[in-house]
């Protein structure tokens, strides 16, 4: 039995990608971006700052993080509850202990339900972007359209009516969008979104909408919640990346970046915010590192392209 001629048309197959979102390109065919002081890795610290209703929503999916036993789960419930009432705030010294700046991806929940969370976190000279509703606010195809826009709109106005700016950048749940997220995104007036891992500088989409890519990898949730690695493992592989990067950023005389996502419930238990401590010290002494907040950072790279 031969196969229908039509199977094999494809209209998206060319050079390149299978869609219109942004063009491929080689980091090292790239103009070398240059970080303030001469520096060459920019490290961008990024906290999730997350609310999690006690029941949980499966559409369009659970969240990562989100209630595993039978309802109510108070067990998980307080252990992600610790993060806003203990663990963010022995971040919070941390960086302020190692003279650093930082991004903090709240949901709008966080504001509405903890305003002192959010007010302190502005206070210290932090960035708040934007990270939906409360993890039942999960984005993917198959979400209406409307129903995304007022999601949006709503962790917005929520974290601005606190922060007393609007945020400039976005992080989804779980880094999932639909196929009208970037065109939402840029309508709500937003500059960048975290959600797109395939580079480690950022890059614009063909709508003006910038990417700041927040690889999954070196995360806390995937490298101690998920393979189970201890907190003195995660920030080895850290300062591995560092190394490599800051040797890579020589060797071709452009600045690199490197992303740390920290979730307060996983490292602010007292048996892993010292190794957090130590790591941003050592970070924080290298002559190669240019700590800045998202924006900071996006704002950079825009002036130099």
């Amino acid at each position: 039995m031969s196969l229908d001629p039509s199977y094999l048309e494809y209209p998206k197959r060319r050079h390149g990608y299978d869609h219109d979102l942004y063009p491929w390109s080689r980091l090292s065919d790239r103009p070398p971006v240059r970080w303030p002081g001469d520096r060459s890795v920019a490290v961008w610290v990024c906290v999730s700052l997350e609310s999690f209703p006690l029941t949980p929503s499966d559409k369009p999916f659970r969240a990562p993080g989100h209630m595993q036993t039978p309802y109510p789960d108070y067990r998980h419930y307080t252990s992600r509850d610790y993060g806003t009432r203990v663990g963010f705030y022995r971040l919070l010294d941390a960086f302020a202990q190692a003279g650093v700046t930082v991004s903090v991806a709240a949901n709008g929940a966080v504001a509405e339900r903890f305003p002192r969370v959010v007010r302190d976190t502005v206070a210290a000279g932090h960035e708040i972007i934007a990270h939906s509703t409360d993890m039942n606010g999960t984005i993917a195809t198959g979400l209406d359209e409307a129903e995304e826009r007022a999601l949006i709109d709503r962790s917005l106005d929520a974290l601005e009516m606190v922060a007393g700016t609007r945020p400039k950048g976005w992080l989804s749940i779980a880094r999932s969008q639909s196929w009208n997220t970037l065109g939402l995104l840029k309508q709500a007036g937003l500059t960048y979104c975290c959600d797109w891992v395939n580079d480690e500088l950022p890059y614009r989409f063909n709508n003006g909408l910038i990417d700041l890519p927040l690889n999954h990898e070196l995360s806390d949730r995937q490298i101690i919640a998920t393979q189970q690695q201890s907190s003195d493992s995660w920030a080895q592989q850290i300062e591995d990346a560092f190394d490599w990067l800051a040797a890579e950023a020589a060797a071709n005389h452009g600045g690199r970046m490197l992303p740390i996502h920290l979730t307060p419930y996983i490292m602010g238990l007292p048996y892993r915010i010292g190794a957090v401590e130590a790591l941003l010290e050592r970070l924080a002494a290298r002559p190669e590192a240019w700590f800045a907040p998202g924006r900071t950072i996006v704002e950079t790279w825009a002036e130099q392209q």
